[in-house]
C-alpha cells in the first residue's frame, strides 16, 4: 500500500515552542499546525488583552502556515480556545478579518485555557497551488 510522505515543514521565521511538539505536519496535501498561541519568536508567552493575544495567535498561525506552502486562505478547518466565553462576541468579529467567506470549518472551545493565556488556534490548511 502507497502511504503519502510525511514532512515537518518549518523555517527561521516559524514560531518557536519549547514544548514537544511540531509547528506543522504534511501529509500529503494536509497540512496539520499545531496550537499557535501568543508567543515571541523565542517562544516566550506574550500575556495582553484579549484581541492582541488574537492577533499575535492567528499571526504565528500565518507564519507556520507559509513555512509549510501555505496561507489563511487554504485553512480548511480552525479549533480556537478561548479562555473566557464573555470574549466570544470579540472573537467572532476578528475571526472575520482573518478568515472570509465561504469559512473554514470551525471549532471554538471556552473555558479551557490557564490563566497565562486568553486564546489558542490550530488548524487543518492545504497548499498553495
Amino acid at each position: 500500500m502507497n502511504h503519502p510522505a510525511v514532512s515537518y515543514p518549518k523555517d527561521a521565521s516559524t514560531p518557536v515552542s519549547h514544548l514537544p511538539f511540531s509547528p506543522a505536519v504534511r501529509v500529503g496535501d494536509l497540512i496539520f499546525v499545531s496550537g499557535q498561541a501568543s508567543v515571541d519568536k523565542t517562544g516566550k508567552i506574550i500575556s495582553a488583552s484579549f484581541e492582541e493575544e488574537f492577533r499575535r495567535s492567528v499571526e504565528n498561525l500565518r507564519q507556520v502556515l507559509e513555512s509549510a506552502g501555505s496561507d489563511l486562505a487554504h485553512v480548511v478547518q480552525t479549533r480556537n480556545y478561548i479562555r473566557d466565553s464573555a470574549n466570544t462576541p470579540r472573537f467572532n468579529e476578528l475571526y472575520r478579518e482573518y478568515f472570509s467567506e465561504p469559512f473554514p470549518a470551525r471549532t471554538t472551545i471556552t473555558g479551557c485555557l490557564p490563566p497565562s493565556l486568553h486564546y489558542e488556534i490550530d488548524c487543518v490548511a492545504v497548499p498553495k497551488k
